[in-house]
């Protein structure tokens, strides 16, 4: 944990981070927690991932986080080399907080840790996933150049396309992106079994194989953060990232045509078009805010931001209590907090979708209760 003095709107002037980027990833944060309040089956369409192939907004959040990652990379690294730490305690750094990050994403599975829980929890999610990427990226960008990470980047996009399309699947064969009968949920078949997403048990949207373009995502926001460090105006920096991210979603529109934009195995198709979409959003928010220095009206994103993995393992373990807190209701069936509170929203709201929006609105509105407190505390944790 790291505690900074003076006032909570003082915080940004002691931390060697662009105030763009704490505003992004509080948007992908804030997205991350809002799209999964989703209760029942009613709910719009962009807050609802893609069923299969194509993309909602839903499905930008997550990568969206990942690119910030990968960004935030490359200013932490080189801020400490510049301190004089050599690289044999960054990678120990590295791998700490890589571990960390996948032991409180396994703990979040394993609450309330009873043995019938334990024995059927899944062991992949959105933190083992960050903190994979996170480690694995973070150390191509410690010990590689950037021939070596673009090497990387393209080595991992295409290694994962070749393994869907080439290698043929029992009793389905090669080259087959339809639910639960491609080569990811094959991998996923043999060494997580019993261990998946309860929604579909057959595979995992956050499996093993699709975390091979998961950290070509991450090396996309390396490769944007090494642009931010060169010596060029922050205009050219800004027109550089707009464009580049133009392209690359041409590119992923393109690649659609024969590899689906899919988020449930993350293809590489899906990572190009939503690192082009990263850099575009990104670009914007960095000639608005540290550019032009039009601050007004984003600090409340950057307060989910410099806290964003407390809103998001705070959110889960919310979640989590809320569906503990069970009860007998007066008619005889049973039902918990999470339940009665979206009850209440569908009295208010006629309209499901509108319920569950609502719903959906107030639950990160309370999470980024805990995270102003701790920003008026001057208090940034991070893991």
């Amino acid at each position: 944990m790291m505690r900074h003095g003076g006032t909570g709107g003082d915080v940004e002037q002691h931390r060697a981070r662009l105030v763009s980027l704490d505003a992004f990833r509080g948007v992908a944060i804030a997205g991350m927690i809002l799209v999964n309040q989703e209760i029942g089956d009613e709910a719009y369409p962009a807050v609802r991932h893609a069923t299969w192939n194509g993309w909602t907004l839903a499905d930008l959040v997550f990568p969206f986080f990942l690119f910030a990652v990968g960004v935030a990379i490359t200013l932490s690294i080189t801020k400490r080399r510049s301190q004089g730490v050599g690289d044999l305690a960054l990678f120990l750094q590295i791998l700490k907080r890589s571990v960390l990050l996948i032991a409180i994403g396994l703990a979040m599975h394993g609450f309330p840790f009873t043995g019938e829980h334990l024995a059927g929890m899944r062991w992949p999610g959105t933190l083992q996933r960050i903190g994979i990427c996170y480690g694995i990226a973070a150390v191509i960008y410690l010990k590689g150049s950037l021939r070596a990470q673009i090497a990387w980047l393209a080595g991992l996009l295409g290694a994962y396309w070749l393994l869907m399309q080439l290698v043929p699947v029992p009793g389905v064969g090669a080259g087959v992106y339809e639910p639960g009968r491609n080569f990811a949920a094959y991998v996923d078949s043999l060494f997580l079994s019993g261990h998946m997403w309860p929604w579909h048990p057959s595979w995992d949207p956050d499996g093993i194989m699709s975390m091979l373009p998961a950290v070509g995502t991450t090396l996309f926001g390396i490769l944007a953060g090494r642009l931010l460090q060169q010596s060029i105006a922050q205009e050219e920096k800004t027109i550089w990232m707009f464009v580049s991210g133009y392209f690359l979603m041409l590119i992923g529109v393109i690649l659609d045509m024969w590899l689906p934009i899919n988020k449930s195995i993350w293809t590489s198709s899906y990572a190009i078009f939503t690192a082009g979409f990263a850099l575009v959003v990104f670009s914007t928010f960095y000639w608005i805010v540290d550019v032009r220095g039009h601050r007004r009206g984003t600090g409340f994103l950057s307060i989910y931001g410099v806290n964003a993995i407390v809103a998001f393992v705070g959110s889960g373990i919310l979640k989590r209590g809320m569906e503990m807190i069970r009860w007998t209701t007066s008619d005889g069936s049973g039902t918990d907090l999470e339940q009665y509170i979206f009850s209440l929203c569908s009295r208010v709201f006629a309209d499901a979708r509108m319920a569950n929006l609502v719903y959906s609105l107030a639950f990160a509105a309370a999470m980024y209760g805990v995270v102003w407190v701790l920003w008026k505390k001057n208090v940034i944790i991070r893991v």
